[in-house]
């Protein structure tokens, strides 16, 4: 069973990833590097504090890179106790995939860090907006799923690195943003504005 599973996550790899073209290398490039979404990050900063203050953009912030530094800690573990090699370094793909940046990425990548951070932070932040832009969750988890099909074209995962990062993202999002509930609740006087 577990075979069979691999084997359908390899196909659906090489389907996904042969899908590429040179044309768009630089898009699926862009979209997977962390430096060029900055100004979108400092963007979503500047809409926390204009719509919650000082106190409670902290809060998000604060919950926000605890909630980043624990999804890299549990996908490292996952990396590191699994060991599955990335398709870009699997001999049976050699001249069958497209690899774009293979290089410059670690040896393991089940599961896959991006699309569990950039979920994470999707359901983050778009549940922490959505009494106040309510177009704000749906554009986020878009944004996410974008980056973690990038993850595929480049050939650095394979969908089942993705789909599981993905559903830690989902997890640690949802559960996070329940714990900052919980706290903007218990300590409502303290953090407004």
């Amino acid at each position: 069973m577990v075979q069979e599973i691999i084997q359908l996550d390899k196909e659906a790899f090489i389907y996904l990833n042969t899908l590429g073209s040179t044309t768009w290398d630089w898009f699926w490039v862009f979209l997977s590097e962390r430096t060029y979404w900055i100004p979108f990050y400092l963007f979503l900063l500047y809409l926390l504090f204009r719509n919650f203050g000082w106190k409670k953009t902290g809060v998000v912030l604060a919950l926000t890179l605890l909630m980043v530094l624990f999804t890299d800690q549990i996908t490292n573990l996952l990396k590191d106790g699994f060991q599955r090699p990335r398709p870009c370094f699997t001999p049976e793909f050699e001249g069958i995939m497209r690899g774009v940046g293979c290089e410059r990425r670690g040896l393991y990548g089940f599961t896959s860090a991006h699309a569990s951070n950039h979920i994470a932070i999707a359901l983050f932040l778009g549940l922490v907006f959505r009494n106040t832009y309510k177009w704000m969750l749906p554009f986020l988890l878009i944004w996410a799923a974008l980056i973690s099909y990038s993850r595929i074209y480049l050939g650095v995962h394979f969908p089942l690195d993705v789909i599981c990062g993905g559903m830690i993202g989902l997890i640690l999002g949802f559960a996070y943003y329940r714990f900052y509930l919980y706290l903007t609740t218990k300590y409502a006087e303290k953090l407004e504005k």
